[in-house]
């Protein structure tokens, strides 16, 4: 049963696809008030478990603490973090009653849940002009599935996307990508994708290749590919304010950019210096940014990964003059009058200040609408900009697409990665317990930096990442300037390095196969233990391992100096370990609790009774799997339906996709 239920005047985001009849009764849980903005106010259950939320910080459970849908740029993802990129705005309280919520606003919105007082979930909205969707099931997961199905099927990349790939923020030459694909290669470590940071373009311009740099462009897209490898470049939120530059003549001439109060186009300061943010929430403003990716592609690209689209801010023309004069206050003060505290926050406060939003306007179907009013939304529209564009240019063919910022709706376009995590041993299992949250908000495509983006990372950090990585949908080794050389070639013992991330190529025609039915059938892929053992007493407390897909379960080890760790089996599961020699240890182990050893260059898996998956032979790249001679792992007389297709098209619904396995012995 799914309700909704209207208040105010709602901006319509689309991000519900099926209709649903809206209703004037109450809520029939909770309480609502409307005297300031809006607020659901609802009393939890002693042992009430709240799930969802996408990508925030802290447990699978959400209890204990608040949470702020707006998105923000925001690099320390701390334990008192409220806000990170995205605004993922659903949750599902499971317990004496099961049920989901969905907040369809996309200004700010604060979900205190248990923070203020233990046993009250309120969740509030600075205006009452919003849909409350409120949906009852049997279990959790039967609330998941229904909220799937209204908003949508998940974005599908490409094969390749599912193979691994290598960033880092400092590549700006040729040559600099020929190392690293010559590291990759000459070691054998398998390799799909390197991407391309800032540094690729000219003067940090939208739409250009540094031509000095990248001399012959297109051939050298061809080149990395003739050796299996997707060049991915990034996109930006601004557009660099300069005259001559096609991309600011065309936004300027056609009034394709957020504005000021006044009509003149809205200036920040981004990466380029002076900029302009498209319109994205315009539609004709959508349709001329998503045409802006023709040339690139039109050069060989294959996907794109949108950054910088909260949008970060790094500072305006008016809040730099007030902070500059602040400063020269300061400096010229004999009274004292203004401390130096002052000064420190007006410069530190100049990134990403809340008045910056409240200063640009979007043109909406003839109307302005302040950004700050529907500020969770511009991330996802830049995407879907891309998204719509690449229908139009290419309409058959599937390309890799993933965000920074995002609002639900926006899972339909592209995946997202995490954003800019650190190089800690806790953002292993961040990275771990965003995934389901995830998933229940649509979005199957993601994954972390590996290794993390901040700071230095370590041989024993990087290989316990990559382990958690074999098995999320998107495998990404990214890290900043200026930080430790983090590829996998740059470490002692390559060979264990060379092993975990091949492991991602032996169960790929699995972690795919899993991927596409989740996908098309609006399922999960990643799933709480609780979801799949609703009778099972410890299973709701399990916070650091998963279920994936329908056949196994994973238990990373995410501590340092860990030899391996306990784990809990809901039920008789094969322990299976896949050795640095190639070999496969495996053994059956009871329900319950258990220890087991996991070293630094192994990876684990569990095997649910009766069920077997799919491994593939080792591999560089995803072109060279060979996915008609699989090795089935798992009992005997167990079946398993395999979904494979071009992974280049999009002919999903293929009855020649799927095919019946089975473990004979």
């Amino acid at each position: 049963m799914i309700w909704k239920f209207k208040y105010g005047h709602p901006f319509e985001t689309e991000a519900v696809t099926e209709h649903i009849t809206e209703t004037e009764e109450a809520p029939p849980l909770g309480t609502v008030s409307l005297q300031e903005g809006f607020r659901w106010r609802y009393e939890l259950a002693k042992d009430d478990i709240v799930y969802g939320l996408g990508e925030a910080v802290r447990g699978i459970n959400k209890r204990g603490h608040c949470y702020i849908s707006h998105a923000s740029d925001d690099p320390h993802h701390m334990e008192s973090t409220q806000s990170l990129y995205g605004a993922h705005n659903f949750i599902v309280i499971a317990g004496e009653h099961n049920f989901g919520l969905f907040v369809d606003d996309p200004a700010k919105v604060t979900f205190d849940i248990g923070s203020t007082c233990s046993d009250i979930l309120e969740i509030s909205c600075q205006e009452a002009d919003l849909y409350f969707y409120m949906i009852d099931g049997e279990t959790p997961y039967a609330v998941v599935k229904q909220f799937r199905k209204i908003i949508g099927r998940s974005y599908i990349p490409p094969k390749f996307a599912f193979g691994f790939g290598q960033s880092r923020w400092g590549y700006r030459t040729k040559e600099d990508f020929r190392r690293v694909a010559d590291g990759y290669r000459s070691n054998h470590i398998p390799i799909d994708m390197l991407y391309m940071d800032i540094d690729y373009m000219q003067d940090f311009k939208d739409f250009t290749v540094n031509g000095g740099e990248f001399e012959d462009f297109p051939g050298f897209v061809k080149e990395m590919k003739e050796r299996n490898i997707r060049l991915i470049p990034i996109i930006d939120a601004g557009v660099k304010v300069e005259k001559g530059y096609p991309v600011y003549e065309e936004g300027v001439k056609n009034g394709y950019f957020c504005k000021r109060a006044d009509g003149s186009d809205f200036v920040a300061a981004v990466w380029p210096g002076d900029t302009h943010f498209p319109d994205v929430l315009n539609p004709e403003a959508r349709r001329w940014f998503g045409g802006c990716y023709r040339p690139l592609i039109e050069q060989g690209i294959e996907g794109f990964w949108n950054d910088m689209n909260e949008p970060a801010i790094f500072y305006t023309p008016e809040g730099l003059e007030a902070a500059s004069r602040l400063m020269r206050e300061y400096v010229e003060d004999e009274t004292g009058t203004v401390s130096m505290f002052q000064v420190r926050e007006a410069l530190t406060g100049l990134q990403n200040h809340q008045d910056y939003y409240k200063a640009f306007y979007h043109q909406i179907d003839g109307r302005m609408v302040r950004h700050d009013k529907v500020h969770n939304l511009f991330g996802c529209n830049m995407t879907r900009a891309a998204d719509e564009g690449f229908e139009r240019i290419a309409p058959d063919k599937r390309f890799l697409l993933f965000s920074r910022s995002s609002y639900i709706g926006m899972h339909r376009c592209g995946g997202i990665w995490t954003g800019d995590n650190k190089s800690w041993w806790s953002h292993i299992l961040l990275n771990l317990q965003m995934m389901p949250a995830l998933n229940m908000c649509g979005f199957l495509y993601a994954g972390a930096d590996l290794g993390g983006f901040g700071g230095h990372t370590t041989r024993d950090l990087l290989l316990r990442w990559l382990a958690l990585g074999v098995f999320t949908p998107l495998m990404r080794n990214h890290s900043a300037i200026d930080t430790r050389a983090q590829e996998c070639y740059q470490f002692e013992g390559v060979e264990d390095f060379r092993h975990i991330v091949g492991v991602r190529y032996r169960l790929l025609p699995y972690l795919y196969s899993e991927y596409m039915k989740a996908a098309l059938s609006d399922d999960l892929y990643f799933k709480p233990l609780a979801f799949e053992y609703p009778q099972d007493t410890f299973a709701p407390r399990v916070e650091d391992q998963l279920m994936l897909g329908g056949e196994i379960m994973i238990a990373p080890v995410y501590t340092q100096n860990a030899k391996g760790r306990y784990v809990y089996l809901p039920e008789e599961m094969r322990f299976v370990k896949f050795m640095p020699d190639g070999s496969i240890q495996q053994e059956t182990l009871s329900p319950g609790h258990h220890y087991v050893e996991i070293a630094l260059n192994e990876v684990p898996l569990f095997i649910r009774s009766g069920k077997c998956i799919p491994v593939a032979k080792a591999a560089e790249c995803v072109a060279e799997l060979q996915s008609d001679a699989l090795e089935l792992l798992g009992d005997p007389g167990a079946e398993y339906w395999l979904y494979d297709d071009d992974g280049t098209y999009k002919d999903y619904d293929n009855p020649a996709n799927r095919r019946l396995l089975k473990k004979m012995s």
